[in-house]
């Protein structure tokens, strides 16, 4: 016969800082909103190629971190719903998903107009761009700032064990909307400084087509950042299966040698974390469900446990 249990009947899988990375989200918003705004007008004034780029990759991010703050919305009011069996805890990733996608269409849109101009460059007013381009800069920084504290503290808050052993960023820890919003500020912060570089090196020293030639290589890194950022929410919305945790349990699990797992699923339920369903062999007079949940205790990564001895 079957048995099975849950160490929580909650289904509340959002990340512990929740709250706090909404807002500073919202303000990152407005702030980016704003400034696009200024770069776009003054992208097409100046005729510079590498500000009317970083104006529109603004645009397409204060869009895309306006999904990032709807999705943390959505989440905290659906996170008690019971339609979603396991929560609302990927809403997150399903928004770094969008904004990883968005953010590949705008770098290769970068990289196809920078290549026009390229080959027929215009004239461009070089020392009003550099003011644009500077404020553009100052404006990412302090989203970034903003960002930074919570999503250094979020993305490496769990990654030692028990034991004090380090797991390492590829385990995909952290949370993936506000990682998301991150990535975008960076990206803006790059395509600026790399605007202001070619706007100096056109005005000075007559480089015109380093304008163009930065819009490309911005478009290339920006590819690269998101296409990151695609795998790693593209993993957690699939239920990769988590290796490192999955070991875990098996040792918890098998390690006093009277159990043994016949079919093992764990996968990402949230920013901190993961569901698994454990399917158990045991003698007759082996280890009970109240065992064998206790063997998973040390497993911290576990938030949602059903367990099927037999």
């Amino acid at each position: 016969m079957a048995t099975q249990t849950n160490l929580t009947h909650d289904h509340d899988f959002l990340g512990a800082a929740h709250d706090a990375h909404a807002r500073r989200t919202s303000w990152v918003v407005l702030l980016t909103a704003a400034m696009m705004v200024a770069e776009i007008a003054a992208g097409y004034a100046t005729g510079s190629m590498a500000l009317l780029a970083d104006g529109f990759h603004m645009a397409t991010h204060a869009g895309a971190l306006g999904v990032a703050a709807l999705a943390y919305g959505y989440a905290r009011r659906h996170r008690r719903d019971p339609a979603f069996s396991f929560g609302t805890g990927k809403v997150g990733d399903l928004a770094g998903f969008a904004s990883a996608l968005v953010l590949a269409l705008i770098a290769l849109g970068i990289g196809v107009e920078s290549a026009l101009r390229l080959f027929s460059p215009i004239r461009v007013a070089f020392g009003e761009a550099t003011m644009i381009a500077v404020l553009g800069l100052a404006v990412n920084v302090a989203s970034a700032f903003l960002l930074s504290g919570e999503h250094h503290h979020h993305h490496h808050h769990h990654h030692h064990d028990d034991h004090g052993n380090h797991h390492g960023p590829h385990h995909g820890h952290g949370d993936n909307n506000l990682r998301s919003a991150y990535v975008h500020v960076l990206a803006d912060a790059l395509t600026s400084v790399l605007a202001i570089a070619a706007l100096l090196a056109g005005r000075y020293l007559g480089w015109i087509w380093l304008d163009p030639v930065m819009g490309i290589v911005g478009g290339i890194v920006i590819a690269r950042w998101a296409w990151t950022l695609m795998r790693d929410t593209a993993f957690v919305l699939l239920d990769r299966t988590d290796a490192h945790v999955s070991e875990e349990v098996r040792e918890a699990v098998e390690g006093p040698g009277d159990a043994r797992i016949t079919d093992l699923h764990v996968w990402r339920v949230g920013p901190e974390a993961h569901a698994a369903i454990i399917a158990v062999a045991t003698a007759p007079a082996g280890p009970d469900i109240t065992d064998l949940r206790r063997r998973l205790l040390p497993v911290h990564e576990l938030r949602h446990v059903t367990i099927e001895r037999h």
